[in-house]
């Protein structure tokens, strides 16, 4: 989350900007019903003239303010819808008093004023980011086809497959000077910059699949200075190319190895530990919205990790407020989405579990 200061009447509003889903959530937990949100948005405006019937009306770009009096996650977990009544414009054509709804995405710019001093809580959530050790780049590769995806906390962006048009068997060996295999690998590092903006210039890339084209798409990258050495890792254990090889990598144990620090890291391995309570018969965890609210009315979180379904089954201030309780002493919170098979297992036991300090009855 990008934030900074900017002056207002009040001398409390900040500029935000969100970098991943991640962000989206932390900022449905920031703005609040009487914060005032201005935006950059768009407004159909209607000619009305008189004996005819009003036209169909021409879509305008206008920056507004808008008093807000309902918030909530979309059924598309990359956009956050803000309600409210539009309280300042600097377009004429669009009248104060009027009821307008935001659409905010990853990458928009909004400035939050809420007219009073922010709370703690608000400032920490604010003034988190995903560091590079959150995000990384996938490439999945053998001679036929490559994936490239990526991830940025436990949220992922996939590319489908491209492929080279290679012909034979799947792993037969290439000759270094073949010019189709060196045109396939540009082609990939074209895909690999669409997806990496220039300012991610210390993100990692992982380079997995079968055989040794991983090893040879490594040593074009670092031959033709496309990319830093430092900034490549091979990573071994995975003999699956494309988009199946992107799963198959996320799903293993092997990550947890290779980008350990990373978010989608974490919440795996506190899964992992989950389960093997489970297994063990020991309650040092909660599942479900019920079990987690008991424990954290004792204060017995340590950790906990919630998916965007929870919010298709529970109240959405229900589960706020749960999170502001539980970050408020100290534990760590982390919200993961279905792009990823992380997701799908948290969404599956309830959509909300808990590692505990100690066990509870």
């Amino acid at each position: 989350m990008i934030s900074k200061q900017v002056k207002s009447s009040s001398d409390n509003a900040y500029l935000v900007i969100p970098q991943d889903s991640d962000d989206l959530f932390l900022l449905r937990r920031i703005v609040k019903n009487g914060d005032y949100v201005i935006a950059d948005t768009s407004r159909v405006i209607k000619e009305v003239k008189q004996y005819a019937r009003p036209s169909k009306g021409e879509r305008i770009k206008v920056r507004v303010s808008v008093l807000v009096d309902k918030i909530n996650l979309d059924d598309v977990i990359d956009r956050l819808r803000i309600s409210g009544m539009i309280t300042n414009t600097n377009n004429e054509l669009v009248p104060r008093g009027t009821h307008h709804s935001l659409t905010i995405r990853i990458g928009d710019s909004i400035i939050i004023d809420k007219g009073r001093k922010w709370k703690d809580i608000e400032i920490n959530n604010l003034m988190k980011s995903a560091d590079n050790n959150s995000s990384f780049l996938l490439v999945a590769i053998d001679t036929q086809e490559a994936a490239v995806a990526k991830v940025t906390g436990t949220h992922l962006k996939s590319i489908p497959n491209i492929y080279s048009g290679q012909s034979g068997k799947r792993y037969q060996r290439v000759a270094k000077n073949d010019p189709n295999i060196e045109v396939f690998f540009e082609d990939i590092f074209k895909v690999i910059m669409t997806v990496l903006p220039g300012e991610d210039e210390t993100i990692k890339i992982l380079i997995l699949g079968p055989g040794e084209t991983k090893r040879r798409f490594f040593n074009l990258l670092v031959e033709k200075q496309f990319v830093e050495k430092d900034r490549l890792i091979i990573v071994e254990g995975v003999d699956v190319a494309g988009e199946d090889g992107i799963f198959v990598f996320l799903r293993s144990p092997i990550v947890k190895d290779t980008v350990g620090t990373s978010k989608i890291a974490i919440v795996s391995s506190i899964l992992d530990k989950i389960m093997q309570f489970v297994r063990k018969g020991e309650t040092k965890y909660a599942m479900g919205i019920s079990e987690v609210h008991k424990a954290a009315l004792v204060k017995a979180i340590e950790y906990l990790v919630f998916s965007d379904s929870i919010f298709k089954t529970a109240d959405e201030n229900e589960i706020l407020n749960l999170l502001d309780l539980v970050e408020g002493y100290g534990a760590k919170i982390y919200a993961v989405d279905s792009s990823t098979d992380i997701g799908l297992r948290i969404s599956s036991i309830g959509g909300i579990v808990a590692l505990l300090r100690y066990a509870i009855s």
